[in-house]
């Protein structure tokens, strides 16, 4: 089992810069096929063009995408010729609306869409609505990129955010062959509740399963010392070094963490490691 297909969506030189050279490189440790999808987004919005507007209007900024997208098409394929792995780039062009359909269909194909973070100076509307889709309408394991280069050593230390949820399972499950080639693995579980089925033993059961893949990994199990649980998770993925948190995502809804909250997106927005992500 390991990472075959490997996917990464694309919408502007920024996100290019960041995001490519580590999927090359990820590519190249799995001996992955890479794809590069360059995003043209017409971000005009639902019911933009009222009645009786020129189609003029509509065809000029579909026009802008599709050129921005062979732009990007054309850069991206400077940084991938020459180098020894299977590749492919295309553009695509979409309006804001149906990019969900778009990077659902691609991403539902691959192993793992390789990402950069969606929050910061930089960021742009599409790279949160990029890993959502992968997440939900792909169901797709996502790793979101820090802001720095991917670590020399990604892989060697994995920290594994365990709450026994469905989200939770389904990272470790996609993770595998990241778990397999890790020399460190830490199962962190934070305040097990008093009445949980694994209330004598957190995390074992987990830890059984992933020995009998090979996998060693050792059980941490922490106090909630600060008022998120997402700052317990990166604090500790610091002190031991890891240079990547495997965790399920949004186990809330995706509107209540908008609003409210949640670890998924605290994670996101504060992360210094790169995350890997599954619904």
């Amino acid at each position: 089992m390991s990472f075959e297909s490997i996917i990464s969506f694309l919408g502007s030189d920024a996100e290019m810069d960041a995001t490519l050279p580590a999927a090359i490189s990820l590519a190249n440790i799995y001996e992955a096929h890479l794809s590069a999808c360059m995003l043209g987004v017409d971000m005009t919005p639902a019911g933009g063009f009222y009645m009786g507007a020129s189609p003029i209007l509509l065809q000029e900024t579909l026009e802008r995408a599709q050129s921005d997208a062979e732009v990007l098409e054309a850069a991206a394929r400077r940084m991938l010729d020459g180098q020894a792995l299977r590749w492919a780039a295309e553009s695509a062009v979409v309006q804001f609306g149906g990019l969900q359909a778009l990077v659902g269909l691609r991403a539902r194909f691959s192993d793992l869409v390789v990402q950069s973070k969606p929050y910061g100076e930089n960021s742009q509307p599409t790279q949160e609505a990029v890993i959502e889709s992968a997440l939900f309408e792909g169901q797709a394991a996502v790793l979101v990129l820090p802001d720095s280069k991917l670590q020399e050593n990604f892989g060697q230390r994995v920290v594994v955010a365990w709450n026994q949820s469905n989200e939770a399972l389904s990272a470790v499950r996609r993770a595998l062959p990241l778990l397999k080639a890790a020399e460190h693995v830490s199962v962190v579980v934070v305040d097990p509740p008093v009445h949980s089925p694994e209330r004598s033993d957190p995390g074992g059961l987990l830890t059984q399963m992933l020995a009998r893949h090979g996998v060693r990994a050792e059980v941490a199990v922490l106090a909630k010392t600060t008022p998120r649980v997402s700052d317990v998770l990166m604090r500790h993925v610091e002190d031991v070094d890891a240079s990547v948190l495997v965790m399920g995502a949004y186990g809330h809804s995706r509107l209540r963490e908008a609003i409210l909250g949640g670890a998924t997106r605290n994670v996101l927005e504060n992360a210094q490691r790169a995350i890997f992500l599954a619904h």
